[in-house]
């Protein structure tokens, strides 16, 4: 009898991974369809359409000017003046997106470079891993705003450094946590059978792992752009930014504070919405970290009771 040798084909993922990454997928769903999600989304939503819309629909330019400094609110400045006579409102709808365009630019840059940090350490371990998170380590001693104000003060208040600089101390805490969920994950049966069929390292990483940190990565994005608008406003606010006129919420702060007796709603209005931006985008990953730790605490009540033998549990 002639035997016929089959080549060897990749194993396919086990069930368990599979439906760990269509849970993946549906977090985000799952989140906004929560209370708390719902609430966190509304939050940031109105937020960024008076961001996004506020330069159409403002009455005024940002920069004319329109009224007396400090003027109160009247028909025909509903916010009254600021420091310099210029409408409140008009300067509010307009000073808004280029804050979320640079939080959200730089929380993708550190997301990103700190997956790859994280998964990287993880994975490859002995010097590689010793190397990346000392490096983290260092970052992670110096205070956020202290280490941005350094690069800042050396290369110049650049709006493209700015951003960088605030996506770079982003990265050491995602890491961290990307690395202690990778470590878990190199063991699993799945990454052994792939490494045993040859497959390269960086694609291990790129197509066994990566996929299954969708979740914990989508936590950290929530977290990481909290943490950039403040960060951003806060550099907004001691002068690191648009440079004057350019409306700018943080800098409005800083520059209305004088007033507060006169005109408070210069400074309150866009404190108000980076405080709403912030605490919605806060609410908002809460709602994902809970539906995480639900759908994790389901897959390991399954696998136990598959163990066992009994089933699907009630």
């Amino acid at each position: 009898m002639t035997s016929v040798l089959v080549p060897d084909s990749p194993s396919p993922a086990p069930a368990a991974v599979r439906t760990r990454r269509r849970r993946g997928s549906s977090t985000l769903a799952r989140a906004a369809r929560t209370r708390r999600g719902a609430i966190g989304l509304a939050l940031v939503g109105i937020v960024v359409a008076i961001a996004v819309i506020g330069p159409f629909v403002a009455p005024y330019s940002p920069t004319a000017f329109v009224t007396s400094p400090f003027a109160a609110p009247s028909g025909s400045t509903l916010l009254g003046g600021d420091v310099l006579g210029r409408d409140v409102l008009s300067r509010v709808l307009a000073g808004g997106w280029l804050l979320l365009v640079m939080a959200s630019a730089a929380t993708v840059f550190g997301v990103v470079v700190g997956a790859a940090a994280g998964i990287s350490a993880a994975y490859l371990r002995g010097s590689t891993d010793g190397l990346i998170m000392r490096s983290v380590d260092v970052i992670l001693a110096f205070p956020s705003l202290v280490f941005v104000l350094l690069l800042v003060s050396i290369v110049g208040p650049k709006l493209w450094l700015i951003t960088i600089a605030v996506g770079f101390v982003q990265a050491p805490p995602v890491a961290r946590v990307l690395r202690s969920a990778t470590l878990d994950l190199s063991e699993r049966d799945y990454v052994k059978a792939v490494e045993l069929q040859g497959m390269r390292p960086a694609k291990v990483m790129s197509s066994e792992l990566l996929p299954n940190l969708v979740s914990p990565l989508m936590v950290e994005l929530g977290l990481r752009l909290t943490y950039s608008i403040v960060i951003m406003a806060g550099l907004a606010f001691l002068g690191f930014g648009q440079p004057p006129p350019a409306p700018n919420w943080g800098y409005m702060i800083q520059e209305n504070r004088i007033g507060l007796s006169s005109n408070p709603w210069a400074v309150i209005v866009p404190a108000a919405l980076i405080s709403v931006l912030t605490v919605g985008a806060n609410t908002f990953t809460d709602a994902i970290a809970r539906v995480v730790i639900g759908v994790e605490r389901q897959g390991d009540d399954a696998t136990l009771a598959s163990t066992l033998g009994l089933g699907n549990l009630p």
